[in-house]
């Protein structure tokens, strides 16, 4: 029998993230039939150790009876009015941390209303009103329940909850005041060292792989790129923000390399890589990235839109050097394109059934919401200076493990006479590039504008926060 000595090593990334994929010629012994072996399983969600590794974790429910369950003790205790499904519902962020830090000097927690923000499961608008000087998001929302994992969701349409702790995290990462956040991203990155070690593994076994040891190879390259770095940028890492966007990396590259299935029927890397196209220390990234076209403006500035899905998927190259260093790649990957394509174009389907990535676009929403409220300085024109949320002192948020590491994630395929062995690692965010000129919608029709005046402040109660 004879065997080649093609391989390749594959980093993919969202933001920064890379996967490493290696790619083995050997003929094989089954008469030239496909045999794939895929090894890992399927997560409903991650942990974080309290040394800072973080692991996928499984719930199995797969009559759905449990959901059923808890939708049901959701809609019992839920109040009439917030348990009713509503297409617009309106929170005033004044009136909501008045309502805060009026239950915080009692000595009292954020009520579970308030922690959910009335069940919106999305922030379609930002508006504010000069005559009562209150700044108000508004959105779809319905009653909400809380799954394993403490993940919050709608009772009727199953769709992720917007909660107050990620608005928290956006509108401190734009104060009334001070820094502007350029960017926030999560990026899983194996070490250069863990590279040089696999590339130097994978040198020492060429030629001897065979169908069989898919298995041995699969625990080489884990054991040879060992734990990779997690990093967060632009927000504390100790935040329920930095956990989603590090599960939604981390699960995409999942879905991509073949171990979680994908929530719908669409291409997956793995599904049309061609081990012939890539190259022996060829490199691909992938990125969730926000849609930057995404905010229709009135022109009076009084109010904004967000529009569209709102999240995108991108790729691009790099070559992994001898030492394990970086460098850009001019080559592309059609099945990286094709899977990219497939995810974005997908992206409300996927996010309707794993509610992670609804969740994901619920943070670039209010990322982009809070980059929206700095900009046209409606902390200044209303006089909220938001003491009370944005003071962690006051109100922590930062209650969470920061992850640091994660276990490389690893699945073997042989495709024809080529095993591939991908082998698993960001988002990137920049709220503030949807504000510039040549992203911003104009609101041609007056949609925004009509939106904006539809809103009454006028006959609230004194402590309401929200309303229909």
């Amino acid at each position: 029998m004879r065997s080649g000595k093609h391989w390749a090593a594959l980093a993919v990334a969202l933001a920064a993230a890379f996967v490493a994929e290696s790619a083995f010629a050997q003929a094989n012994n089954n008469g030239g039939t496909n045999n794939t072996t895929i090894i890992g399983n399927v997560p409903a969600g991650v942990l974080v150790s309290p040394d800072g590794v973080l692991r996928v974790k499984q719930f199995a429910d797969k009559t759905g009876q449990l959901a059923r369950t808890r939708a049901a003790e959701a809609r019992a205790k839920l109040g009439a009015d917030l348990a009713k499904p509503s297409a617009l519902r309106k929170i005033s962020l004044n009136r909501l941390e008045a309502a805060i830090a009026e239950r915080l000097a009692n000595g009292q927690e954020p009520t579970e209303e308030m922690k959910n923000l009335a069940g919106l499961t999305r922030l379609q608008y930002v508006f504010y009103y000069p005559e009562s000087k209150e700044i108000v998001i508004a959105g779809p929302a319905e009653g909400f329940m809380a799954l394993q994992m403490g993940r919050v969701i709608g009772v009727e349409s199953g769709r992720a909850v917007l909660e107050l702790q990620d608005l928290v995290a956006a509108l401190r990462a734009f104060p009334p005041a001070g820094k502007q956040t350029h960017l926030i991203s999560v990026s899983i990155d194996p070490t250069a060292e863990g590279l040089k070690a696999m590339q130097q593994w994978l040198n020492e076994i060429s030629g001897k792989v065979r169908p069989g040891d898919a298995s041995a190879i699969v625990a080489g390259l884990k054991e040879k790129l060992g734990l990779q770095n997690v990093t967060v940028e632009g927000i504390s890492p100790r935040t329920h923000f930095a956990q989603v966007l590090v599960e939604a990396d981390y699960r995409m590259k999942l879905i991509g390399i073949g171990i979680e299935p994908p929530p719908v029927k669409m291409a997956t890397y793995v599904s049309r890589a061609n081990p012939t196209e890539v190259s022996r220390n060829a490199l691909q990234r992938w990125y969730f990235t926000p849609n930057y076209d995404c905010v229709r403006v009135t022109e009076d500035a009084l109010g904004m839109e967000l529009v569209g899905q709102g999240v995108k998927l991108i790729g691009a190259n790099e070559l992994v050097a001898a030492d394990g260093g970086r460098v850009a790649a001019a080559a592309g990957s059609q099945a990286s394109e094709l899977y990219c394509k497939a995810f974005t174009e997908l992206y409300p389907q996927i996010a309707a059934r794993n509610p992670v990535y609804a969740q994901l676009r619920n943070l670039i929403d209010m990322s982009v919401a809070a980059a929206f409220i700095q900009k046209q300085d409606y902390y200044g024109q209303s006089g909220w200076k938001a003491d009370v949320v944005l003071d962690e002192q006051q109100y922590p948020i930062e209650t969470y493990e920061a992850p640091k590491t994660v276990e490389t994630a690893c699945t073997a395929i042989w495709k024809g006479s080529r095993l591939m062995t991908p082998v698993g690692g960001g988002v990137h965010i920049e709220p503030t590039d949807a504000l510039q000129t040549s992203h911003l919608l104009k609101d041609d029709q007056g949609l925004v504008k009509a939106a904006h005046a539809e809103i009454k402040l006028g006959g609230l109660d004194k402590n309401q926060w929200w309303w229909d």
